[in-house]
């Protein structure tokens, strides 16, 4: 998912819309730099697609946008659009793809000292204070235009599902492969999933993310006692 906000204090705060995105790649020095060139060649066209079809979505709906329409306005055929993007709704949730494994990124990435659950309840809360548009928690315009998209398309909500099950996937291997990691992995994301949706709808109903900011911290932080404590009642944080 290509979904990136900053808080204005850290830097730039554009999150993913209708316009370009970032594209990363670059050729190497030892002599690899056609390869190189190719990949980025790839991602740009890559990115053009999407942010043609996303503009034709949020403009007339992405029910009422074919897939020849949009081939048509990023001037490739149709088995070309195919090739890039299995999917139509692929279209849109390419913009995820790049955080299907971040949760499991963060907990390998984590210090020798830390847990999993500190390391990925740290992430979240680090995302909070960012504006990051996958916490939910981001009302930069183009940002809630895309999750408006996306949350008000059926379609689109059930292949999110395909996502996040690749993300639960990635983080069951991380944690181990076992049983009690893939029990674990498949907790962790759901609670992921439903304080960014929460997030997003209080935005949603016209609270500024300023607003909402300490209560989403206050849910993350009881959201991740009860994952400590298991099904039991939950503890306030804090206390």
């Amino acid at each position: 998912m290509v979904m990136n906000g900053e808080n204005p204090a850290n830097g730039d705060r554009s999150g993913p819309g209708p316009g370009p995105g970032p594209v990363s790649g670059s050729a190497s020095g030892d002599g690899a730099e056609p390869v190189g060139l190719r990949e980025r060649k790839k991602r740009l066209t890559y990115q053009a697609v999407s942010d043609a079809a996303i503009t034709m979505f949020l403009d007339r709906g992405f029910d009422k946008v074919s897939v020849a329409e949009v081939a048509a306005a990023a001037d490739i055929s149709k088995p070309t659009l195919f090739r890039y993007f299995p999917a139509k709704e692929d279209l849109v949730l390419h913009r995820f793809a790049d955080h299907e494994d971040e949760a499991a990124r963060v907990v390998t990435g984590r210090s020798r000292d830390e847990t999993p659950l500190d390391a990925l309840r740290r992430h979240f809360l680090d995302g909070l204070d960012r504006r990051d548009p996958v916490t939910g928690l981001c009302d930069v315009p183009q940002v809630l235009a895309f999750l408006r998209l996306l949350y008000g398309t059926p379609s689109l909500v059930a292949r999110l599902h395909a996502y996040q099950g690749r993300s639960e996937a990635a983080l069951a291997r991380a944690l181990g492969g076992g049983l009690s990691d893939r029990l674990a992995a498949g907790q962790i994301i759901a609670v992921l999933r439903i304080l960014a949706l929460e997030n997003w709808r209080r935005i949603d109903a016209g609270e500024s993310a300023d607003r909402v900011y300490a209560g989403a911290v206050q849910s993350a932080e009881e959201a991740f006692v009860q994952l400590r404590t298991g099904l039991g009642p939950p503890s306030r944080a804090g206390g």
